[in-house]
């Protein structure tokens, strides 16, 4: 098969608003190198990490919510999910589902033709497990939002499935945020689990993969988004942000709750935990500025875990999920790839539930 020398290319030029994403009709194509893969992207997610790269959201300077507009001050030493600065232009997307059309050395020619799901956590090879050795697919290197991209061949995971490559490409980033979150809070059988916004492409993961191990589940969404929540399977669905949660859950008893909102309403989250309870947090759209008496911490025992850098098997095991049908996607829309910004300014809106997509 004859390769394009160039390919198109949504390239985001730098921080700032929607406007910094341009597309590119003649993008250089990438080559492998040692050890990649080249994939021919068949869609690619849209995730919070692309807009807070783009906007500089993760910045120490920044204490607002989520908004996917540019910032008045954005620290320039700090302005990515590692506290570093990244090099643009850089093509972001982190989600690829599509299939291995080329190999570099190293990799072997076989898996040409290989349909497969990008894990965008880049390890160094010969330490892993070493957190301060990592970058992110999309943000560290280019990512997915184009026709083709590269990546280390360790990184493609071969998949079998019916589902469309719109679907396989919402699980990677999701997904793997939430059974990154369970894992480093050990969610079981036994616990009683609070997911807050629910609706979200994290939320609804959470939800059905703390089901998945047998927890019982509490899912808070807009009253809007109920029937699409409900379809995800949680125990009980609660409003978005009731005034009176204590009252709101009834006998329920929350063991965890698994977080990607932060914001003001935080404080009455930890409040009904249960003595011993596990707080897990992998996100803060609603603001990442919150009050916390240190007396409801250490009074009732409480565990708090932030978790980014997931452990080197939590994809792998998805694969194996998905392979299963014991996770399902929650595709709510896909845009060509000349939308991205389009798509963006959906997902920034929040009106949908689950996982936006885009194609090339």
């Amino acid at each position: 098969m004859t390769l394009p020398k160039t390919m198109r290319a949504m390239v985001t030029m730098g921080h700032g608003d929607l406007d910094q994403m341009v597309l590119h009709e003649d993008w250089p194509r990438p080559d492998p190198g040692a050890d990649e893969v080249l994939i021919r992207v068949g869609a690619c997610g849209l995730n919070n990490t692309d807009v807070n790269t783009r906007s500089g959201w993760y910045s120490k300077t920044v204490t607002d919510a989520t908004t996917g507009g540019a910032f008045d001050e954005l620290g320039e030493d700090d302005p990515t999910w590692g506290g570093a600065p990244i090099t643009f232009p850089r093509i972001q997307g982190a989600d690829v589902c599509g299939k291995i059309v080329a190999v570099g050395a190293g990799v072997d020619p076989a898996r040409i033709g290989e349909r497969v799901i990008t894990d965008g956590w880049l390890r160094d090879a010969a330490d892993p497990d070493n957190m301060d050795k990592t970058g992110y697919f999309g943000s560290e290197r280019d990512g997915g939002f184009a026709e083709y991209t590269t990546t280390p061949g360790r990184n493609a995971l071969a998949v079998t499935s019916d589902l469309s490559d719109a679907e396989l490409a919402t699980f990677s980033c999701s997904y793997s945020t939430a059974e990154g979150m369970l894992t480093r809070a050990q969610v079981g059988p036994n616990d009683t689990v609070l997911v807050p916004g629910a609706s979200g492409g994290v939320g609804g993961a959470l939800v059905q993969l703390a089901k998945r191990r047998g927890a019982r589940v509490i899912a808070m969404a807009s009253d809007a988004k109920h029937k699409d929540v409900a379809a995800l399977g949680p125990d009980k669905i609660l409003p978005r942000a009731p005034e009176n949660l204590r009252a709101a859950l009834g006998d329920e008893k929350i063991t965890v709750v698994a977080d990607v909102v932060g914001g003001p309403y935080w404080p009455t989250l930890i409040d009904i935990l249960e003595r011993g309870g596990r707080y897990t947090c992998s996100g803060a759209i609603a603001g990442p500025m919150v009050e916390l008496d240190l007396r409801t911490f250490y009074l009732r025992d409480l565990t708090f875990t932030g978790s980014t850098v997931i452990t080197p098997e939590v994809m792998p095991n998805l694969i194996r999920y998905i392979e299963a049908g014991e996770i399902k996607p929650a595709l709510a829309a896909t845009f060509p790839l000349d939308q991205l910004r389009e798509g963006q300014a959906t997902f920034i809106a929040k009106t949908h539930t689950g996982n936006i997509v885009v194609a090339p």
